[in-house]
């Protein structure tokens, strides 16, 4: 849920800087210590246009409903969950982000009675990906998560559970919560059985006695780069809690699908509370541009239009050389794509990016 979306009609308010590499190891010093302290943050895309479902259920004619849900039943099948889970391990077995943002990981209920098939069908991302990493031998853990959308349609028949999640590296990062919290400011019910509360996750990433605030979130969808529109500003709010929240927080990153463009309200926020647009300071003569694929994910080629999937660092560059580090995309060349049921499709609707900072940060901070 994180393009030009329907729900806008329904609002009612060091390291090389240039270059695209292919890994972000956790370089490591004699002495053992890592040289660098590196985060991801990847939309994994429900699987299907759940806006247009929330429109047709949204509108007069119960007629919508039907075809809207069977439609997005179809594009599930076809974006098959499994085998996306399993591409999101590899892309993180081979960036060893330290810590991982995640975007529209869910739990999907459908009953026989719509589905058709001999039994209910249960999915559920997050324990699938967890096993995926623990069968290439990583030791990622869940440092928080936060309920995003709650559906449920047709007396239970439908149920959809949409989250933010955040994984860490339990080999080489203690986590410390903070918090997993809504947005004083949401949406709210859109239609008898859809509720959609957005939040963010802020937790303490201690590698190496150095506490990094790593904050992830997933601000609401629709409208981005339209002034006029009521759910720009409604972002705009929900960044300003994040940076409020932080206050003077040090060293901090804010990641995530945060369904705005560079220059937009929340964006602006972000900057003036002292952020760093790390694609921006790293990379600035690429457009960086993260969506879309397709909904069913069956597109040859990268169609990118725009860049809403951002990781902003602050107090972590070098006070006259600025920030040091790489920042790169995952999920975005056709090599990335794998075999689904019935074509070659790509993990997510989203390109993924990974960020690596040179550690610890030139500042000195250090855990007190």
């Amino acid at each position: 849920m994180n393009r030009s979306t329907p729900l806008a009609l329904l609002a009612v308010i060091g390291l090389a800087a240039c270059g695209e590499p292919t890994t972000a190891p956790d370089l490591r010093s004699d002495n053992g210590a890592a040289t660098a302290f590196s985060v991801m943050t990847r939309n994994t895309y429900i699987g299907a246009d759940v806006d247009a479902v929330i429109l047709a259920l949204a509108d007069d004619d119960p007629n919508n409903d039907a075809a809207a849900l069977g439609a997005a039943i179809t594009t599930l099948f076809a974006t098959e969950y499994t085998t996306r889970m399993g591409a999101f391990a590899d892309e993180i077995a081979k960036a060893r982000p330290h810590v991982v943002g995640l975007q529209e990981i869910s739990q999907i209920f459908l009953s026989q009675f719509v589905t058709g098939l001999p039994a209910d069908l249960q999915i559920d991302f997050l324990p699938v990906l967890l096993d995926a990493l623990a069968a290439r031998g990583l030791n990622y853990a869940v440092g928080g998560s936060q309920l995003n959308i709650d559906v449920s349609l047709f007396d239970d028949l439908v149920q959809l559970h949409d989250y933010d999640a955040v994984l860490y590296d339990a080999d080489r990062v203690s986590w410390t919560p903070v918090l997993s919290k809504l947005f004083e400011y949401n949406v709210g019910e859109l239609a008898p059985g859809v509720l959609v509360r957005r939040g963010w996750i802020w937790g303490l990433a201690d590698v190496d006695g150095v506490a990094y605030n790593v904050v992830s979130t997933h601000p609401e969808a629709g409208g981005e780069g339209d002034l006029t529109s009521p759910l720009t500003y409604l972002r705009q709010a929900q960044i300003y809690e994040i940076a409020t929240g932080l206050g003077e927080a040090s060293p901090a990153i804010v990641m995530g699908d945060l369904n705005d463009l560079p220059g937009s309200p929340m964006y602006d926020v972000l900057i003036g509370a002292g952020f760093r647009d790390v694609w921006a300071t790293l990379k600035p003569d690429a457009d960086g541009f993260t969506a879309p694929h397709l909904y069913d994910l069956s597109n040859p080629t990268t169609q990118f239009t725009k860049r809403i999937d951002f990781v902003f660092a602050r107090g972590i560059g070098h006070p006259t050389a600025g920030l040091q580090g790489s920042i790169y995309r995952v999920g975005e060349v056709p090599s990335d794509r794998v075999q689904g049921p019935q074509y070659l499709m790509w993990p997510s609707d989203h390109a993924g990016l990974v960020a690596a900072f040179s550690h610890p940060p030139a500042n000195g901070l250090r855990a007190q």
